[in-house]
């Protein structure tokens, strides 16, 4: 056993699509391990990519049996790199997906042999050996089927707090009751990813907290004094076909934690104590989904806004009120203390995300870097006229409300559909506008529901550091004036009830384009963690983090361990002196002063060369050759990047179609990157490698026949290479301490007429939206 003064670890675990990661912090909350197991190049015999299977009808799954043996390695690496005996307590999260345990008279998990890996003892231990993941499309008309049974996507949002929505788990449960009734008949439990995980850890069955139960589609979360929040028996009974089916199904979910996610779920195993030498006095905290860990390792202020890009893009909150709708997601937060007022979670959420990204950069540039020059040059609305806007549509999955039935990719030019912009230059920007302003509108559409309480309790300048560029003055002007709303129920001017902050994760914040538009369109600086600035400059394409850097899910995992340890020994930040964030908090601004104003560590052994060939993929889909749209996503590739830079000084330079250069007044920022409208943003190159093969999912089109202006565009496949380029990531502006010390940066601040611009077109954006949604166009 180590001597008592040597310090306390805490443990973060992470099961993400593509990885199995492992955080490990101390007693400030300082980064002290990072250790992952990557599906594709460890466990290349499973042969998944990107951690999944692809197959026919939109299904993507995932091996458990994959699960397990990463589980294995992952213990194996933490045995021996560090001292497991220090590690109080283990925390962590999971990506969504639904574990189908098989009929047994024993527990599997009670008996495992620790002379034995784990994977080995359990793999014929579930009755459906893959598990459906966040992304799969399969059970998205089971989903619409419900949501009609239960009267409509408002009566469902009402009853069980959620819509339809293609990976809910009651539809994902509907789907194999009608499919596979073997796998039905021979199912003894089901688990979601996260009860799995936190399940392996502790050796017995435990059940999810209400943050995730309130995310099934059978969940009633009650307000009301005295009436227990409870499964919605009739919903039950409508998944399981009959109510004795309901009643079983019931008992496969088990009871659900409600206490708040503050107590210890129990201890590490006998298994985990006697084969990797875990102190069997270590508590296991409450588990929970990915995206809500990464919302806790960022400890938002009311007014901020959580960010996350990745395979679906998620904008959270914090809500004072449980107001359910079909406009928005809502959770009970998932780590604090019985004693509190409740506290939610409000959620946005859109499916067409990475993969629309990735289309577009294989159709029109073939290159981040060229994606991202792209996105920076072209003016808000794709052109510098206030009436000949482009707007873009790229709905290539079945959504959430009101999208769920509009599906295809649409294009307008002057409020007209058209097949293709006759600029093709244009694309990647009104494609990153459409994803962000769909945001944009969707929260001004939450606001007027009442979930986020009022605006001055949602102050732009309480509890962060960083005030608004418009006058207080400007802006009552602006909301006196809602003349030119066109029939909107809010103002498109009024910044007021937009986040003070964007608080920003996922591969697509490492653009600098994309960091200053989403600045832009909400009138607020973006910060980002800074684990994911100095891992952006190593591979800035990827949602993974590179060898030696943590994932947000699993550092949330480990601070939600802290927190709960502090608690049960009884030290000050234990105490109930305030909420979740309010004490992690104090625990960084402790760490900050006793270190003098040394900003945290972001990495631990990092390898700043660049990564591996064929590791840490982002999710959802594919590396390497690319041969559609199932495996286009954010993933390093060989850009040809001589080729590429050839090409893009030619659209920028070689015609005037938007006014380009001079003519259009395009900015450059002391080290040379583009910029539209705005000029506060700094940041510098980056040299970088390339690794894997050149993408060839889709050739890049003959820019000149869309456009007379490009005629000399494009370059020979057989020109020289003589220099290469790689996409410049963001990197940090002037940050304030309070920020720092949370191990935050600002990477963007917003840029007034480029908010303006936004707000002009947010009408007939939402117009557009209208004509999709009635299936008008």
């Amino acid at each position: 056993m180590p001597p008592k003064s040597a310090p306390s670890l805490f443990l973060g675990l992470e099961l993400a699509t593509d990885q199995l990661r492992a955080s490990i912090v101390d007693e400030n909350l300082e980064l002290v391990g990072v250790e992952a197991v990557d599906f594709d190049s460890e466990l290349s015999e499973f042969q998944t990519q990107g951690g999944i299977f692809t197959t026919p009808g939109d299904a993507y799954t995932t091996p458990v049996e994959m699960w397990i043996k990463a589980f294995d390695l992952l213990m194996e690496k933490l045995s021996k790199n560090h001292d497991l005996t220090r590690l109080k307590a283990v925390g962590g999260a999971a990506q969504q997906a639904l574990v189908w345990w098989r009929t047994s008279p024993v527990q599997p998990l009670a008996s495992l042999d620790p002379r034995a890996p784990m994977h080995s003892q359990l793999v014929s231990a579930f009755s459906l050996p893959n598990a459906a993941v966040a992304q799969d499309m399969s059970a998205h008309t089971h989903a619409l089927a419900l949501e009609a049974a239960m009267g409509g996507p408002e009566l469902m949002a009402a009853r069980v707090g959620t819509c339809a929505q293609s990976s809910l788990i009651a539809a994902q449960i509907l789907r194999v009751r009608e499919a596979w009734p073997e796998i039905w008949r021979n199912t003894g439990r089901i688990q979601l990813a996260s009860s799995f995980i936190a399940s392996l850890v502790t050796g017995t069955f435990v059940g999810m907290g209400e943050a995730e139960a309130s995310a099934t589609g059978l969940w009633v979360h009650s307000t009301q004094q005295g009436t227990p929040s409870h499964w919605d028996e009739g919903v039950l009974d409508i998944v399981g076909g009959n109510g004795e089916e309901g009643r079983r199904i019931w008992g496969w979910l088990g009871d659900v934690d409600t206490s708040g996610g503050r107590r210890r779920i129990g201890n590490v195993s006998r298994y985990l104590v006697d084969r990797y030498g875990f102190d069997p006095e270590t508590i296991v905290t409450p588990f929970t989904a990915d995206y809500l860990s990464t919302y806790l390792s960022l400890i938002p202020s009311p007014s901020d806004a959580v960010l996350s890009f990745g395979p679906i893009d998620m904008m959270m909150t914090p809500a004072p009120h449980y107001i359910p709708s079909r406009l928005y997601n809502l959770f009970p937060h998932p780590a604090q203390d019985a004693s509190e007022k409740r506290r939610y979670v409000a959620m946005l959420t859109s499916r067409n995300a990475d993969v629309p990204r990735a289309l577009v950069r294989d159709m029109y540039t073939k290159s981040w870097s060229a994606f991202d020059r792209l996105v920076a040059i072209v003016p808000p609305g794709g052109s510098i006229g206030l009436d000949d806007k482009l707007f873009s549509f790229w709905l290539l999955q079945g959504d959430s409300y009101p999208m769920a039935h509009v599906k295809g990719i649409f294009r307008f030019e002057t409020g007209i559909k058209v097949n293709e912009f006759r600029d093709l230059r244009a694309n990647p920007r009104c494609l990153i506008e459409s994803q962000v302003l769909s945001l944009r509108v969707r929260w001004s559409r939450m606001i007027a529901s009442g979930v986020l309480g009022t605006s001055a309790s949602r102050s732009r300048t309480t509890n962060n550091t960083t005030s608004s560029p418009i006058s207080s003055q400007q802006q009552l002007q602006k909301r006196s004036n809602n003349s030119n709303n066109m029939g909107l129920p809010f103002d498109p001017y009024d910044y007021i009830p937009l986040p003070s902050r964007i608080l920003a994760t996922g591969a697509a914040t490492n653009f600098p384009s994309i960091a200053n538009l989403v600045g832009d369109a909400f009138n607020a600086p973006v910060l980002v963690p800074t684990t994911q600035i100095d891992a952006a400059q190593v591979v800035p394409h990827r949602n993974a983090p590179p060898a030696g850097f943590p994932a947000r899910a699993a550092l949330g995992g480990a601070y939600v361990a802290r927190w709960v340890w502090g608690k049960e020994r009884g030290t000050p930040a234990g105490t109930g002196r305030g909420g979740f964030e309010e004490e992690v908090r104090r625990l960084l601004s402790k760490r900050w002063t006793s270190s003098g104003g040394v900003p945290l560590r972001t990495g631990t052994n990092v390898q700043v060369s660049g990564s591996m060939p064929g590791s840490g993929t982002s999710t959802p889909y594919g590396h390497g050759g690319l041969s559609g749209l199932g495996t286009n996503v954010l993933v390093e590739v060989d850009e040809e990047e001589a080729e590429e830079a050839e090409r893009i000084e030619g659209l920028t330079s070689g015609g005037n179609a938007y006014g380009l250069g001079a003519g259009f007044g395009e900015i450059l920022d002391s080290t040379g990157r583009l910029r539209t409208f705005t000029s506060s943003t700094t940041g510098t190159t980056m040299s970088g490698s390339t690794l894997d093969p050149p993408s060839t999912a889709f050739t890049t089109p003959d820019l000149s026949a869309g456009s007379p202006n490009l005629a000399n565009a494009t370059t020979s496949e057989n020109t020289p290479v003589s220099t290469t380029t790689s996409l410049a990531p963001v990197t940090a502006l002037p940050t304030s301490d309070a920020e720092l010390q949370v191990g935050l940066a600002k990477v963007a601040e917003p840029d007034v007429d480029a908010f303006m611009s936004y707000a002009a077109i947010v009408p007939e954006y939402c117009r557009l939206e209208g004509l999709l949604v009635k299936s008008i166009v």
